[in-house]
């Protein structure tokens, strides 16, 4: 009895000390060297990694998804990845600061957390400012609009506790068919380290980490995502690295994430030279290294250049990537094992390890870790902020086509339909928050005509993203399916193997879901799930009919009992197609089972229309004939794992223009979307063409104020738009070709070459001045010209500065932007440009790879695009061959 009270009153005392232990752990810490912050942070850093254990020290390289209070109260952690991004403002910083509680309070050393998410043109979370996608804003050619907007999301991310974005993507675009162009600046290296730089320093100045992305060229042959990259030194230092060296020591961006590609073999995120040698000794670069989420382990899974999970480990460490994403793999019990068994040694780890706590402290993470809720609250969204979205969607609409003024519309219309899928819809694009008042172009433009102008609308057809229009429900039967019932059985499952009890059973009328990132219903999990389909298909007519199935992720069908598609992998949005003669009336069993792992969920079963016209289509053209004047939103279907092998609208869009155009009504067609789109059937049917890109939450407002004048388009394309998918890779700035440009069918002209975009009003430049004329190598040359408004409005111009210079022994490209400058005139108001070029703009890699200004003529081009030139000139520097 004596015994269990003894140790009844032990078991108490430890739990007590157990709860204690936080406390004096505290005073315990209290007057430590590395708590000083008014000591050096290397001084700090050095004193903290000589107090750590290796697994305390490891503990900073990794990353989770979810807060769990039993691994930060046991070694700590580095980050949490998106553990805020369903939250409110207020919601996402209590969760915040109860993380950051339980990791000072709770922890041996008391070391904060980074929390990261996306922020590419808005944070990730519930209620934050959706500004355009990082293609319209790079579409404004405004730096200084980029660097307010940025200001905000910093402020906005910072006030919820997340401490880094993931972001900037300064990837350059040159090959269209990528599905993440719209991620990007465009195709331009200086346009985009000019848009990158204004977005890392806000970023970093509101107490932010911005993570420039992805290092390095992540988009290989064919315009396929992460595909293997073989440039040349030259081409990857010319083209692909200038964005990245100039966030790093323009905008001291402070972290850095490595690629899921290989160059020459090498993968990116286990690349010495990428990651070390230039990233460090090269341009000095101070901070962090993170994976790409998951591609350390691609290093073994997917490039199979480690053979097991520990040589995995080592050579990404040892190449300079600190800290594994999203979670632990591979910088877990494999490198534990490297550094026990000496295969990693303790400077490496150090080394790595003390970047990240040096980033904590610059961050002023162990002084105060924690924000207010109620500020977090009052900051996100407010009216200042959208009123910036509506002024940097107007500055990124781009005019590409305007025939004998079609645009601006008149306010006073008897009648005007808007018509097409992303009439009443909003699309944000990649990477976008969520739970903001959007505003739709239905809605812009009901806001802006005159409240007698009646607005007809319908939607004409889907996006049709990759499939046929969806089977209607009156051709589907379900399994004993009572007299008039219609639709397939559905058996919704929580895992991917179609195991077990379904945990929903359900008649769907049609198969045709778009479920984003969001669950197919309440009872179902939003990842990790699994559908089968089954019941009969009833053609209405017979002969060869064309069926899509597409899905995100993996998909089986079986028509009468025969296996006809077999995709049972993870993929992005893709259609399978097969072809078979039906005949009329003749019911066909059909199964389909589809498999959803992460991300995205998409399911939809189509067909071949069996008339000419749709009769959405049809509707659609009823409409418009009502109408005064028509506006057709279309768009594209794009994103990552979503690159695009055509770039055409899909066949129902077209089909839509050109039914509508052929009525007669003045017809414009908005395009959205964060690409190119190719035009040939039937850019010549309509009078106006306006590229509105993802406008944001206030991309409704935006394009009425462009449609109908109230607002001048100003944008300008950041991306080249081809003739035909054939011309692709197609930019601006090639080096000379050994024979010429055209093809059989087609020249090597775009159909909008980049910086191309009209406006309302007109320009007129002269007076180009050079000086000196005859500059040193050492010299700034000074390029001057006056700009005017010949024209009736108020509008913007972009006024694009190219050079072309030759070199002995390098043939250089022929033309490249070295500056722009976004001007505001009223009618009849001129004013003066300056470029001031400095001898590092003039430099060029000699045949070394070593940055030289050569003496010789460089030729100078201003215009209001690369292909609209208006004035030309010449200087030579001195010394000439």
């Amino acid at each position: 009895m004596k015994t269990r009270t003894i140790i009844g009153r032990l078991v108490m005392y430890l739990a007590l000390l157990f709860l204690l232990l936080p406390v004096f752990s505290q005073e315990n810490k209290k007057g430590l060297p590395y708590l000083d912050s008014k000591l050096s942070v290397e001084n700090r850093v050095k004193d903290l990694l000589a107090r750590m254990t290796v697994e305390e020290k490891i503990a900073q390289l990794q990353c989770e998804s979810r807060a769990s209070d039993e691994k930060l109260l046991k070694t700590g952690i580095g980050g949490l990845a998106t553990t805020l991004r369903s939250l409110g403002p207020r919601e996402a910083a209590e969760k915040a600061n109860q993380i950051q509680k339980t990791a000072v309070e709770g922890t041996r050393w008391g070391i904060p957390v980074i929390i990261h998410d996306e922020a590419l043109h808005g944070l990730i979370g519930q209620e934050a400012t959706s500004f355009p996608q990082a293609i319209g804003l790079a579409a404004t050619w405004d730096p200084e609009l980029l660097e307010q907007i940025a200001s905000v999301i910093g402020r906005q991310t910072r006030s919820r506790g997340i401490r880094q974005v993931l972001s900037p993507v300064i990837n350059i675009a040159r090959d269209v068919r990528w599905g993440r162009v719209e991620e990007t600046y465009g195709e331009d290296p200086y346009l985009t380290s000019r848009m990158g730089v204004a977005f890392c320093k806000a970023i970093e100045a509101s107490g932010v980490i911005s993570t420039p992305k992805h290092f390095a060229a992540n988009v290989g042959d064919g315009g396929r995502d992460s595909n293997a990259i073989h440039f040349s030194e030259r081409l990857l230092r010319e083209i692909y690295f200038p964005a990245f060296k100039a966030c790093f020591q323009e905008g001291h961006a402070t972290s850095v994430m490595a690629a899921y590609n290989s160059i020459d073999g090498v993968p990116c995120s286990a690349n010495p030279w990428l990651l070390t040698d230039v990233l460090r000794n090269e341009w000095g670069f101070e901070g962090f290294v993170v994976s790409d989420y998951g591609s350390v382990g691609g290093v073994r899974t997917l490039h199979h250049t480690a053979a097991s999970e520990k040589e995995t480990a080592k050579l990404a460490l040892e190449a300079g990537l600190d800290v594994e994403l999203p979670r632990v793999d591979y910088y877990g019990k494999p490198l534990l094992d490297d550094v026990r068994e000496g295969l990693i040694g303790k400077f490496v780890l150090d080394t790595a390890a003390g970047r990240v706590l040096r980033a904590k402290m610059r961050l002023g993470l162990f002084e105060n870790p924690y924000v207010d809720p109620a500020e977090a609250a009052r900051l996100n969204d407010t009216p200042d902020d959208r009123a910036l979205a509506l002024r940097a969607a107007r500055e990124s609409i781009v005019l590409l086509k305007d025939t004998n003024g079609a645009l601006p519309l008149k306010k006073d219309l008897r009648s005007i339909a808007v018509i097409g899928p992303g009439a009443d819809s909003v699309r944000l694009g990649g990477y976008s928050g969520s739970g903001m008042k959007v505003v739709t172009v239905l809605e812009g433009i009901k806001n802006k005509v005159s409240p007698s102008t009646k607005v007809n609308y319908a939607k004409g057809c889907d996006f049709a993203l990759t499939e046929l229009p969806s089977i209607p429900t009156e051709y589907l039967v379900p399994p004993n399916a009572a007299p008039g019932e219609h639709g397939l059985r559905a058996e919704y499952f929580n895992n991917m193997e179609l195991s077990g009890r379904p945990a929903l059973v359900r008649i769907d009328p049609r198969l045709h879901f778009d479920w984003g990132s969001g669950s197919p219903d309440p009872s179902v999990q939003s990842d990790h799930f699994s559908v089968r389909w089954t019941g009969k298909l009833v053609p209405p007519s017979g002969g060869a009919r064309r069926l899509s199935f597409t899905t995100d992720d993996g998909v089986r069908v079986y028509i009468d009992g025969k296996l006809v598609v077999d995709s049972w992998h993870d993929r992005g949005v893709t259609a399978d197609y097969i072809t078979m003669d039906l005949e009329a009336g003749h019911p066909y069993d059909i199964r389909i089972e589809y498999y959803e792992n992460t991300g995205e969920a998409f399911a939809s079963l189509g067909w071949s229309l069996s008339s000419s016209v749709d009769p959405q289509i049809a509707n659609a053209a009823s409409v418009a004939k009502q109408s005064d004047a028509v506006v057709i939103v279309t768009g594209i279907f794009e994103g990552e794992g979503h690159d695009r092998a055509d770039l055409n609208l899909s066949d129902e869009q077209e089909a839509l223009i050109k039914t509508v155009a052929a009525t007669g009504v003045p017809t414009v067609v908005v395009l959205t979307g964060g690409s190119a789109v190719t035009m040939k059937n039937w850019i010549e049917e309509v009078p106006a063409i306006v590229e509105s890109w993802y406008t944001g939450e206030e991309g409704g407002n935006a394009i009425a104020d462009i449609l109908f004048g109230d607002s001048n388009p100003g944008g300008r394309l950041p991306i080249t738009f081809p003739q035909t998918v054939g011309q692709v890779p197609l930019y601006y700035n090639p080096e000379p070709s050994g024979r010429g440009y055209d093809y059989t069918t087609v020249n090597g002209k775009p159909l909008f070459p980049f910086g191309y975009g009209l406006s309302y009003t007109k320009f007129e430049y002269t007076n180009l001045r050079i000086s000196p004329e005859n500059p040193a190598a050492t010299d700034t040359v000074q390029i001057r010209l006056d700009v005017k408004n010949v024209g009736d409005r108020k509008g913007d111009e972009v006024v694009q500065l190219y050079l072309h210079g030759a070199s002995e022994g390098i043939a250089r490209p022929l033309k490249e932007l070295k500056g722009f400058r976004r001007i505001s005139l009223a009618p009849n108001e001129i004013t003066s440009v300056t470029f001031n070029l400095t001898p590092e703009q003039l430099s060029f890699l000699d045949l070394k790879l070593k940055p030289v200004v050569e003496p010789g003529v460089f030729d100078v081009m201003v215009g209001s695009s690369s292909e609209d030139i208006r004035l030309k000139g010449s200087f030579q520097i001195q010394g000439g061959r």
